[in-house]
């Protein structure tokens, strides 16, 4: 065992610690700090989600359930996104997962061995990369090209160009986390014929298809293009157009291969989601409509605020995001963007995260999380401007 003396696999031990967790670790709990580093809202959860998990704790649904999700939920969800969407979803091809990171490694379990390779298009959030990499697999990063405007845009040439005989999936979230870039049916479908034709997998995190702006109820999705036969997952969450980040609940939508194998994967990582909380994320998504409209128009002032802030500093580069609900701002000069959001949590107490966390081409960047007050951002903004002039 001397290649392993703790016992523990290698690739497991070398895996760094979470960048944006070595930012947040130090500061969680200081109630001087406005903390803008996580990728969540400071709504709590609506009272009414809240008070159908209530009343489903009280009327007993505390016991195992459906590892694929209860009847109820996963009716609800299709009849959502058949709602939303040009193609209409079935029920069984619908999978609640026990939060959306949760269908990621749902994903990377079913597909990746050691040796293989996922494409994920980057700046990315680093989990998806961690998940591939924990497995065996390659997580190979393409990078969005920025604009000078200090926006991003997609070449689906090189992206292909990056797959070869060990390529098991091409990995897109969009609207994305961090840089907000959304992508066009005409690139969905040029990824989506190419993936058909090479007999590979396309996963789809979709979890910030909601928050978009410019009047779309919803971001462009491959569920609009793909037929129920074809080799793409698209992976949603609960956790931000209804502020359920805690809740830890998320969905699926796959083809039968995946389904005929969901009740194996979901056995050994979690035996199903709770069942009270599935409950409750019926009531939220079939009465929370409003609720996510005044979520929208919320990111949509945030963001507003904070773009036309930003963009008052000559080094800063960013550009308003079509969708998610983060400014991923180019700094000039900046190298070593973890010491300098270790900085600005030391000097102003405002809560970032470091560019360097989401891989290929975020490195000079800094992320802020406008789902919040505009009281609490602007706030903010006047704290980080000696670190930006």
């Amino acid at each position: 065992m001397s290649d392993r003396p703790n016992g523990l696999r290698p690739v497991v031990e070398a895996m760094p610690f979470s960048r944006i967790g070595q930012v947040a670790m130090t500061g969680l709990g200081d109630p001087d700090i406005i903390p803008l580093w996580f990728g969540e809202s400071d709504r709590p959860t609506p009272r009414f989600i809240c008070d159908a998990a209530a009343a489903a704790l009280a009327a007993g649904h505390t016991f195992y359930t459906f590892k694929r999700g209860i009847p109820e939920l996963r009716q609800a969800i299709a009849r959502y996104l058949t709602g939303l969407y040009a193609k209409p979803v079935a029920a069984e091809r619908v999978i609640v997962t026990s939060s959306g990171m949760s269908g990621i490694m749902f994903m990377a379990q079913a597909l990746i061995e050691p040796g293989d390779n996922m494409v994920i298009l980057s700046p990315v959030w680093p989990n998806i990369n961690d998940a591939v990499t924990v497995l065996g697999g390659e997580a190979r990063a393409v990078a969005l090209d920025p604009t000078a405007a200090g926006g991003w845009r997609l070449e689906p040439e090189r992206l292909m160009a990056a797959c070869d005989a060990k390529t098991r999936a091409i990995f897109v979230n969009s609207p994305g986390n961090p840089t907000g870039w959304t992508m066009r049916h005409d690139e969905q479908q040029v990824l989506l014929a190419f993936a058909r034709r090479r007999g590979l997998w396309l996963v789809a995190d979709e979890v910030y298809a909601r928050i978009v702006y410019g009047g779309a109820r919803a971001a462009p999705s491959l569920i609009d293009l793909a037929e129920p036969e074809d080799r793409v997952v698209v992976i949603n969450s609960f956790s931000k157009a209804w502020a359920m980040t805690g809740w830890r609940l998320g969905w699926l939508v796959a083809p039968k291969p995946i389904q005929d194998v969901a009740d194996k994967i979901v056995e050994f990582n979690t035996s199903g989601a709770p069942t009270f909380l599935q409950h409750a994320a019926v009531t939220a998504i079939t009465e929370g409509e409003g609720f996510v409209a005044e979520m929208v128009e919320r990111c949509r002032r945030g963001r507003d605020l904070v773009v036309a802030g930003l963009q008052r500093f000559p080094r800063v580069r960013v550009a308003a995001p079509d969708g998610a609900f983060y400014a991923f701002a180019r700094i000039d000069g900046l190298e070593d963007s973890l010491a300098f959001a270790k900085e600005a949590l030391a000097r102003v107490k405002v809560g970032l995260a470091p560019g360097v966390a989401f891989g290929l081409g975020g490195e000079g960047h800094v992320r802020l999380c406008f789902a919040s007050a505009p009281e609490r951002l602007a706030a903010a903004l006047d704290r980080l401007a000696p670190l930006l002039r």
